[in-house]
């Protein structure tokens, strides 16, 4: 049976070639992450071919589950087990709940030579931070509230890509008398979340999103706007296609792909997806803001927290990972691959697509100006035992022909109460 190697024997391995120059040593560095469909195996190969550039050899440890929830519950045995991996993919909250159990490594000095606060927007670099010390690196910004279309199947049911909700129903409308998908959907609980909170931020706004949403302000959540989001949500579900229930976020993608269906709501990872079967941006595919969200930014950021270890030697390993991260050369390979955006501010994105290129312009303007929000669907904004009751409540309203808008506001108000 295979064991796998102890943190301090990780480490230490990881250490030896840049504390011996002349030794041919290759230390490992174990990474727990999720990444494991197409799009983003490659983009996981990409951070593996950086650190074997740096000397390092890479144990790949993945669990699948595009949300990370099963990531997330290996990750706790193996921390509990005293045998934690030396890096994981860790983000939004869970970081700072991690960091107050006291087992992340504080990582301020890589972030002060690297000049990580000038190079981050504050927005980010705060959720990479614990009373003010960075205990996590970022490796991209994926924007979520995204509409992906194939144009063949919008043409073939004279279709044009949808601005508002309004327009979004014809065009679903359309498709579905030409007999296709009309949206492409798997019925999980993060993937029903991820279309709320567009729909949510489509119909609200960027303000009424943060204040029923982020700071579950109950007098919001029960406002007659949540009511209206909550049906125009439940509408959605009207055009999705019969064996939806549990089908993978990717499994989805390719349905569009393929033009067996016509729209997608989902995150940039799905152009990951579009990207390695060999599509081309702008020809083979559409994408746009989801409907009524052009001015607004859902974000979530993939990053790695690194297990707190003695000994100078180790703690150069792990800042040795963290700024290889944080280099321009990764984060510009790895967004390639995975969809998303780098990170780090003041990169040339003339190797990127017209969707990315959009992506990071929104990304700075509403970070400007307001509309710059974080996905609670994609473990960004609340505490995850929020997280879940809420993700419960919505999926319950979605699959649940009987239950009224009204009874789900009702129940989204107690969902936020959760401790």
């Amino acid at each position: 049976m295979t064991r796998h190697p102890t943190l301090r024997t990780t480490l230490l391995a990881a250490a030896a070639p840049l504390l011996f120059s002349t030794a041919a040593l290759a230390g490992e560095v174990e990474v727990l992450h999720w990444w494991t469909s197409g799009g983003e195996a490659k983009a996981a190969a990409a951070l593996k071919s950086t650190m074997q550039a740096k000397g390092h050899s890479w144990k790949d440890f993945a669990v699948a589950g595009g949300g990370g929830d099963a990531a997330m519950t290996v990750l706790k045995s193996r921390v509990v087990s005293g045998n934690a991996p030396a890096a994981a993919q860790i983000k939004g909250p869970s970081l700072q709940e991690w960091a107050a159990e006291g087992v992340l490594a504080n990582i301020d000095g890589v972030a002060k030579a690297g000049g990580w606060d000038t190079l981050l927007p504050k927005v980010v670099s705060d959720v990479m931070k614990y009373k003010g010390n960075y205990i996590a690196v970022p490796v991209n910004v994926h924007r979520v509230n995204w509409l992906w279309a194939n144009p063949e199947a919008l043409k073939k049911a004279g279709a044009k890509v949808p601005t508002n909700w309004d327009e979004f129903f014809v065009a679903a409308e359309a498709l579905k008398k030409a007999g296709l998908v009309p949206v492409a959907h798997g019925g999980q609980n993060w993937q029903d979340f991820t279309t709320f909170e567009s729909v949510a931020l489509g119909v609200g706004g960027a303000e009424f999103y943060t204040k029923a949403l982020v700071m579950r302000d109950p007098a919001t959540l029960g406002s007659a706007t949540m009511e209206k989001v909550l049906a125009t949500f439940k509408r959605v579900k009207d055009y999705t296609d019969k064996n939806a229930s549990g089908r993978d976020w990717n499994l989805a993608t390719a349905m569009v792909i393929r033009g067996e269906a016509g729209m997608q709501l989902m995150g940039d990872w799905a152009k990951g997806e579009f990207l390695a079967a060999g599509k081309v941006p702008g020809k083979d595919f559409v994408c746009a803001a989801a409907p009524g969200t052009a001015k607004a930014f859902t974000f979530n950021i993939d990053s790695f927290a690194m297990f707190k270890v003695k000994g100078d030697d180790k703690v150069k390993a792990q800042n040795d990972l963290a700024a290889a991260i944080m280099s321009p050369e990764f984060q510009e390979l790895f967004n390639l691959n995975k969809g998303s955006i780098p990170a780090r501010l003041s990169m040339k994105m003339d190797k990127f697509d017209d969707c990315a290129k959009l992506s990071s312009k929104d990304f700075v303007d509403t970070a400007k100006g307001g509309g710059l929000v974080p996905s609670i669907a994609h473990g960004m904004a609340v505490p995850s035992a929020v997280e879940g009751a809420m993700k419960d409540v919505v999926s319950q309203f979605w699959n649940d022909p009987k239950m009224s808008a009204k009874d789900a506001m009702t129940r989204l108000v107690s969902a936020a109460k959760v401790k």
